[in-house]
């Protein structure tokens, strides 16, 4: 069974990712799966499921992660 999460370590930074790309649709962004007449938020679970929205952990997310600390911030492309 394929893990919903893809190659995201936590449900939490899978949802900050999903929301920020739901936010790029909003603005205009083109989906990258073939959805028609779809909400924003569910296109952009199914893009990063797939493992299509690509994003990176900027030095202020990699040391909260170290603190304990999920205040940090992820940035998507």
């Amino acid at each position: 069974m394929t893990s919903k999460l893809g190659s995201i370590d936590s449900k939490f930074r899978y949802i900050i990712v999903a929301a920020k790309r739901a936010r790029q649709l909003q603005a205009g962004a083109k989906p990258m799966v073939g959805a028609q007449g779809r909400k924003f938020t569910r296109i952009a679970q199914e893009e990063v499921s797939a493992g299509l929205v690509k994003f990176e952990l900027t030095e202020e997310t990699k040391a909260s992660k170290r603190r304990g600390s999920k205040e940090g911030k992820e940035k998507s492309h």
